[in-house]
């Protein structure tokens, strides 16, 4: 049997499988099915008579006027896509995309909006194009630059984008936030990302905001500086009534851990399966609805891996499966943001110290960037902020160190005897070390070695070769 013998649904479905494939191979491509109206007669009519099953879409960059690009084609919905910063053409192209914006014969065809490259110049034409309803938009992505100082309007789509799904914006001020977000009750995707100051939203304002989102399944907050700090006036003196997050599967943050305190306090999530947490660096951490999050977290409890990596301008902490099968969909990873080496291990010792995972991890590996190696090779650190950092790991039974930290590390615990060489990892049975040759490791240990041997909990040194 030859294509042209198959069944019209046959086909459809097999054309269905293919732009399917080619979406995700193809970076998210819409235009993958244009090849396939071009082969006949008979495939052009098929393609064109299923435009939902196959989900076409019109990919418009700009090349050319809408009324020639756009009318070449049936009526479909329209993905704007602005990925041409810096090219000779792109004011005229801009031009054209921000005519498709305006005009009332396109308008509300237009189902997606992709702008990353927005400058001072073309801000203003494109916020006031945008002052009306989409009433097919789904997606909207803005990135501006840094110098770019945004300021969007009330009537910014309305006031209401009742069929947005995924809303992502990059270094925008948006005073109007709080009033979109109360109308977007299906928004699958909320990204708020490079926060400035001038566009500070309070964790109430967000959490109330979040209340109708029963949909939401990524959240992503990430202000720019520190001084996204909530004021201590508007912190709740009671424990605020707190709502589930059914779908939330994704959380993203970066800014002060008080703003995370405050919003998680106020919410919950029990399907979460990936936790990116960034925090700037402050003298004190008490985190207890950080922790609670996590152990209302199913997932997280078959985790029994962690990495410490630490660097020149941060320190981060991530746990995972030791089988490390099934990564990309669960992951939990917190970074302190700090520079000096004594405040890294100082800051997320005291995280860890009543982390509800720590103490059951059985694997744990610290290694130093290149960065490290080259800025705080020099640094005289006190052997009891490392002591501080490995005493949650009540249950770690292998211990993984690159060449500098095992340095130490192993200068830390080489002076630990008696009942406070067993204090310190007590489960610890493997030191495996990056280091060629391993014999100066071996030989710095022996004080400690010999007191686990004494007290029947032997430790091995070997080499880590994976």
């Amino acid at each position: 049997m030859t294509i042209d013998m198959l069944f019209d649904d046959v086909l459809v479905e097999i054309f269905n499988s293919y732009l399917k494939l080619h979406y995700w191979l193809w970076y998210r491509q819409r235009n993958t099915w244009r090849p396939l109206v071009h082969v006949c007669r008979r495939w052009r009519y098929l393609v064109f008579a299923s435009p939902r099953l196959l989900n076409l879409r019109l990919e418009y960059e700009g090349h050319g006027p809408t009324s020639e690009v756009l009318e070449a084609w049936p009526v479909l919905p329209v993905i704007l896509l602005s990925t041409f910063s810096g090219h000779p053409k792109s004011d005229q192209r801009w031009d054209n995309m921000v005519a498709a914006l305006e005009s009332e014969h396109y308008y509300n065809r237009i189902c997606e909006i992709v702008i990353s490259d927005i400058t001072n110049s073309r801000w203003e034409r494109f916020a006031a194009a945008m002052q009306k309803p989409f009433p097919q938009l789904t997606h909207l992505e803005v990135w501006v630059y840094r110098g770019v100082v945004p300021i969007l309007p009330d009537s910014f789509l309305g006031g209401s984008a009742p069929c947005l799904q995924t809303l992502r914006l990059r270094s925008i001020p948006f005073p109007i936030m709080p009033k979109l977000l109360l109308s977007v009750n299906g928004l699958v995707e909320l990204s708020l990302r490079d926060i400035p100051d001038s566009g500070y939203i309070s964790p109430d304002v967000i959490a109330t905001a979040l209340t109708v989102m029963t949909r939401l399944e990524t959240l992503q907050l990430l202000f720019r500086s520190p001084r996204s700090r909530p004021h201590t006036a508007s912190r709740p003196l009671h424990p605020p009534t707190r709502f589930v997050l059914p779908a939330l599967t994704e959380l993203e943050f970066g800014g002060v851990y008080q703003y995370l305190e405050d919003l998680l306090a106020r919410v919950d999530a029990p399907r979460l399966n990936y936790l990116l947490i960034t925090f700037f660096m402050d003298l004190n951490f008490d985190v207890p609805q950080f922790h609670r999050l996590i152990g209302h977290a199913e997932v997280f409890k078959t985790f029994d891996h962690a990495e410490v990596l630490i660097s020149d301008r941060s320190i981060r902490l991530g746990l995972s499966p030791k089988t490390r099968l099934i990564d990309h969909l669960t992951l939990l990873e917190l970074q302190i943001n700090c520079r000096e080496l004594d405040w890294q291990l100082s800051s997320l010792a005291q995280v860890c110290s009543s982390f509800p995972l720590i103490s059951t991890l059985e694997e744990l590996e610290i290694r130093e960037s290149d960065q490290l190696k080259s800025s705080h090779s020099e640094d005289d650190m006190e052997n009891a902020q490392w002591l501080e950092l490995l005493d949650p790991f009540a249950a770690l039974r292998d211990l993984y160190l690159t060449r500098g930290i095992a340095q130490r590390i192993c200068g830390a615990l080489q002076d630990l005897f008696g009942e406070r060489a067993t204090e310190v990892l007590p489960a610890l049975r493997n030191l495996f070390v990056r280091t060629r040759p391993l014999q100066p490791v071996q030989e710095a240990m022996i004080p400690f070695v010999a007191a686990r041997q004494l007290s029947g909990h032997p430790v091995a040194i070997d080499r880590w070769r994976r």
